[in-house]
């Protein structure tokens, strides 16, 4: 019974140090908001910037998924190279071995349990009294990863796994193979970082049986190379669905693990045994801890080497990115099909971040991309009203076609990327903006749904030959221009994610333009049919045209109002 007790303390431990890492992640990205994804962008004007922004960012948020997915996504959307895309990810791979140095500490020799309580308190007063919720929750995950860290050490050693017959039997077994022992505890390290889909719960775990000297610590640093194949895995395939600049971003990473593992083992012995002569460590291969070694220094070896594994592995390969680059390109070539990404999403293709916030933040980059499309499709209109030449209608007219089909996949796909974001664990105000995103979606479907009602008239009155007027063909200008000028600010305000009061002001200006002077062409269209000026058919289809281009400023301005109304919410 009390076998049973222990091993459920240790799953139970293990699970609450990931679900810690977790919620101080999140904790972190929530603090942080977009000012990660500006940074990223701006930080990565050559490979030595990018390293350091890559290594920050994940430092800073405990997460080198978020990082990944994040420089992924930028580099679908063009906003980062590939080039610039590989040196944010080996920053990424320096960056998260701070996690095990969190570890290293948080699993010191004094008990944690006191300073782990206080804080609780601390973080829960601050999460009721809403005053920095985002620091509480940082402050809860850390306290729960240094309790479950603390748990598993504490039970661990009572467990005294090193006493225990078969335990010790399984290790040394194992361990005796040589370089055949390495290459298993590597494929078992990228295997149980693949199916637990957490590199640090692997890590507290290598660390734990290497202190209490069940597992020798070359054969623990194996477990650890292989956690860095393991967590490359999952971007990968995560990758899948996405463009081909962000798969080969995703084969980088695996690449340059695969890199630095191969020429680690060629010299694994000498390094191991000079990273254990760094904390005066005796180092025999495939022989467990002597008794009564530091439990703390068997924990800091296997941080160390960790950093220093991917510290060198960086230095020797930022001087090859271009090759690297190239490599990635050959591995994943371009596909004809895959030339036209307009009917592609860009930045949330790749699945969600690891927090609520940040993907609200790749949304709102896609939402962009929505809006820009349909503004795009309203000069398509406006060409294919002002065309006279027969081959070039049809294919402006097929082209708008294809886009107003791109438009109705990107609300769904948005939508539905947006309601997996809100089943996350999302603030209030999180709650609200998902709410207003999922407005604008609409809108912006609407306004594509017009530009190709707009595209229905104008081909009928180009087969049906209806004679407009230049007074009508001058309207229809018009109209064309004020509904540019209409979408541009909305493109704008979508790029930006805010509208100033005197934008706005701006832009109700515009849209009650756009109503009286639809108001008047009614007005005198009547007036002009019944005075003979042009047949009721042309009267019906112009008419037709001039009320499609005011519905399309009506959704635009919604569009408007939603941004609007978000800045106001704050």
């Amino acid at each position: 019974m009390q076998l049973i007790l222990q091993i459920i303390t240790l799953i139970g431990s293990v699970a609450m140090l990931m679900y810690g890492m977790k919620v101080m992640s999140e904790g972190l990205q929530k603090m942080a908001g977009s000012k990660l994804s500006n940074f990223l962008g701006t930080m990565t004007t050559n490979r030595f910037t990018g390293v350091l922004t890559g290594a920050f960012i994940t430092a800073a948020v405990q997460s080198s998924t978020a990082t990944t997915v994040m420089t992924v996504s930028f580099v679908s959307a063009g906003i980062l190279s590939l080039a610039q895309a590989i040196s944010v990810i080996m920053g990424a791979n320096i960056g998260t071995t701070f996690t095990a140095w969190i570890m290293v500490l948080g699993g010191a020799s004094f008990d944690m349990r006191l300073v782990v309580y206080a804080t609780i308190v601390l973080a829960v007063a601050l999460i009721y009294t809403k005053k920095n919720a985002n620091l509480g929750d940082f402050l809860i995950g850390l306290s729960l990863m240094l309790l479950g860290l603390t748990t598993l050490k504490i039970n661990a050693t009572e467990m005294k796994l090193d006493e225990i017959d078969a335990v010790r039997n399984f290790f040394d077994s194992t361990s005796s193979w040589g370089y055949g022992s390495y290459f298993l505890y590597l494929l078992v390290g990228g295997i149980l970082t693949f199916a637990v889909q957490s590199s640090a719960a692997i890590m507290a775990i290598t660390m734990t049986l290497c202190s209490v000297g069940v597992l020798p610590i070359d054969m623990g640093i194996s477990l650890v190379l292989g956690e860095n194949i393991g967590t490359t895995i999952t971007s990968n395939i995560v990758a899948l669905s996405a463009a081909v600049q962000a798969r080969r971003a995703a084969m980088a990473h695996l690449v340059f693990n695969l890199f630095g593992v191969i020429w680690v083992l060629i010299v694994f012995r000498p390094f191991v045994g000079f990273v254990c002569r760094l904390w005066d460590i005796p180092f025999e291969p495939g022989v467990r801890p002597e008794q009564g070694l530091s439990p703390e220094k068997l924990s800091a070896i296997l941080a160390t080497f960790h950093t220093m594994f991917n510290v060198i592995n960086t230095c020797i390969l930022i001087g090859f990115i271009p090759l690297l680059e190239k490599l990635v390109c050959v591995i994943i070539p371009s596909k004809p099909e895959e030339k036209d990404t307009d009917s592609q999403l860009v930045f949330i293709s790749g699945g969600l971040m690891s927090t609520s916030e940040l993907s609200i933040m790749l949304a709102w980059n896609e939402i962009h991309v929505f809006g820009v499309r349909t503004r795009r499709m309203i000069d398509m209109v406006s060409d294919l009203f002002h065309t006279t030449d027969e081959q070039e209608f049809t294919k402006i007219y097929s082209r708008i076609e294809k886009y107003e089909g791109i438009c109705d996949r990107m609300e769904v796909e948005i939508a539905a990327y947006l309601n997996q974001v809100a089943d996350g664990r999302l603030s209030d105000q999180s709650k609200h903006e998902v709410h207003k995103m999922l407005r604008i979606v609409s809108e912006l479907e609407s306004v594509g749904d017009a530009n190709f009602n707009l595209s229905r008239y104008i081909s009928y009155k180009h087969r049906d030959r209806l004679p407009y007027t230049e007074e009508q063909n001058r309207n229809i200008e018009m109209m064309e221009s004020l509904l540019a000028q209409a979408a541009n600010k909305m493109v704008d305000a979508l790029d930006k994610v805010h509208v100033s009061d005197s934008e706005f002001h701006d832009m109700m200006n515009i849209e009650n333009e756009i109503n009286n002077f639809r108001d008047d062409l009614k007005a005198e269209n009547t007036m002009n049919v019944t005075e003979h000026v042009y047949d009721y058919l042309t009267g019906v289809n112009y008419m037709d045209t001039i009320s499609e281009f005011e519905k399309m400023g009506d959704y635009i301005i919604n569009v408007e109002e939603a941004i609007y109304e978000k800045k106001h919410d704050k």
